[in-house]
C-alpha cells in the first residue's frame, strides 16, 4: 500500500487512461481518492506493488504537478475484539 498526498488545486483529479496503465504495470489493482481543503491522497494498493516504485506510480498520477509526497506502509495487522483485556468475565 502507498499513499500519495499533494495539494488540493482548481483542478480536479483525474485518472486518465495512460496512468490507469501504468498502474496496473506497477501493479496497482485498488485506487482510493481522499481528500479535505487542502490535501488530497490517492491511496494505492495491489499485491505485486513494489513500493520502490512508489514515485514512479505516483509521477503516473500526479502528471503535471510538481510536488507530491509518497507514504508507505510500515505496519498492516488485524485486531480481533476476543483478544482484548477488558471484555474478560471473572
Amino acid at each position: 500500500m502507498v499513499l500519495v498526498l499533494f495539494a488540493v488545486s482548481n483542478e480536479e483529479p483525474a485518472l486518465r487512461p495512460a496512468a490507469l496503465a501504468t498502474l496496473a504495470g506497477l501493479g496497482v489493482t485498488s485506487v482510493s481518492l481522499l481528500r479535505d481543503e487542502q490535501t488530497a491522497g490517492l491511496v494505492l494498493e495491489g499485491w505485486a506493488l513494489d513500493p520502490v516504485r512508489a514515485g514512479e506510480a505516483a509521477r503516473a498520477l500526479a502528471g503535471a504537478r510538481a510536488s507530491f509526497r509518497t507514504l508507505q506502509q510500515l505496519v498492516q495487522m488485524a485486531i480481533s475484539p476476543g483478544g482484548l483485556q477488558g471484555d474478560r468475565k471473572e
